[in-house]
């Protein structure tokens, strides 16, 4: 952000030294906070995934329906997505660093929660929490990306979230080494996870408190991008939500079904199914890091472009074909389909200047909100339909993405 004038010109040799030194200073501190913000997010949604990965073995100890798993799902994903956005906004005027290290104290106590709950009632309860800690989480460690990323806006969006996605993909791997022998009491394997998470987040904290970011500011009408109108701005945000919507239902019928599908179909083990989903989430975390940076080059909507519309002829394949092309295909609808987020979030942070905490939590609630809704739907459907049917429907979500054609073209810059 640039200073306020102060009515005396330095010399251009010394403006020159004082902005290299600036951006000396900041590349010393941008890597560093990089990894740690994107190590946080690793452990805070492997954390978060280990509910949907626990799911087996909840829906084994407590005989829940497929309906109740999507209820569960849906408590855990709402509880995020609704306060999401009111936290960004929060801390838009004023940040709260410290509330990172909470955030993963709530997610913690939500996962001991589950993992000592007698009946389903609490088990609703610690999904609550966790998604709790997952609302405080996200704003604020989005915003600490932004200011850390020297302006390569979409590959620190990027780094950030596939820390994340790395966390998501580990869950079934955990699931199917720690929890699924140990059953119910094995999520609470996951407290010294909570712990390091509260020891990184606490100096993630101290950092951006000594910044000098995390101050309180006046509150600031909505600015918007000087290129577009403000009805381009409020019509590009609506096709931005259908783009989440046909994303975000397709994936919950991934995360959260495709190991009953794999046992059902192809007559797998269920941890042989955690691993295959693993292979899944690999692949979205490969997609997730050439996302921002390929956006960075060639422009966000051309990424959006590709990464929804262009992973329709493989999910039209996948309900029709065996156990390796199943697999083969989930890795190219992981790559593609993961790439549109960062590019999705940076767009529209660029299209709404200045509200990066609010834009953050906007859309991380929306991915949370849509899953959450997706998974009840879809688990209700199984239930009535099949699961081979969910998949077979949700094939033809992609489509959606030719929307992208109503996103209107802007300049990818630095407002921060």
């Amino acid at each position: 952000m640039a200073s306020e004038p102060t009515g005396i010109t330095l010399p251009t040799d010394v403006s020159v030294s004082s902005a290299a030194v600036g951006r000396a200073a900041a590349s010393a501190t941008i890597v560093p906070v990089l990894g740690a913000v994107s190590l946080c997010h690793l452990l805070n949604d492997l954390m978060q995934s280990l509910l949907p990965a626990a799911y087996p073995v909840l829906h084994r100890d407590f005989a829940l329906s497929f309906g109740q798993i999507g209820l569960l799902s849906l408590v855990y994903q709402i509880t995020a997505s609704i306060l999401q956005p009111v936290v960004g906004l929060y801390t838009d005027h004023r940040p709260q660093p410290y509330s990172l290290p909470v955030a993963m104290l709530a997610s913690m106590t939500g996962l001991l929660t589950l993992a000592f709950g007698p009946d389903y009632h609490t088990l609703l309860f610690g999904a609550a929490l966790l998604g709790l800690g997952s609302s405080i989480f996200h704003p604020e460690s989005s915003r600490i990306a932004r200011l850390a990323s020297g302006g390569a806006h979409g590959l620190a969006q990027s780094v950030f979230q596939v820390g994340g996605n790395v966390g998501s993909a580990l869950g079934p791997l955990a699931a199917a080494f720690v929890v699924l022998p140990r059953g119910q009491h094995g999520l609470a394997w996951a407290t010294p996870v909570g712990l390091t998470g509260i020891v990184v987040m606490t100096w993630l904290s101290r950092w951006y408190r000594g910044t000098g970011h995390a101050r309180r500011t006046a509150t600031r009408v909505m600015a918007r991008h000087s290129a577009v109108s403000s009805r381009q701005v409020w019509r590009a945000m609506a096709v931005l939500v259908m783009l989440l919507f046909s994303k975000y239902i397709y994936l919950a019928s991934i995360t959260n079904y495709y190991p009953f599908y794999l046992m059902e179909r192809f007559g797998l083990t269920a941890r042989a199914a955690q691993l295959y989903q693993f292979v899944f989430f690999a692949a979205v975390a490969v997609g997730t890091i050439l996302g921002g940076p390929i956006g960075d080059r060639i422009g966000r909507k051309r990424v959006i472009w590709v990464s929804i519309l262009g992973v329709l002829p493989f999910t039209l394949a996948l309900p029709h074909v065996g156990l390796a092309m199943t697999v083969v295909l989930s890795v190219i609808i992981g790559l593609f389909i993961a790439s549109a987020f960062p590019a999705i979030v940076v767009y529209a942070q660029e299209l709404i200047p200045g509200r990066t905490g609010m834009v953050s939590g906007v859309f991380f609630g929306l991915a949370f909100g849509i899953g959450g809704i997706g998974a009840a739907l879809l688990g209700g459907l199984a239930d009535r339909a099949g699961i081979g049917y969910v998949y077979q429907l949700c094939a033809f979500l992609p489509a959606i993405g030719l929307l992208t054609a109503l996103l209107p073209t802007i300049e990818s810059s630095a407002h921060d």
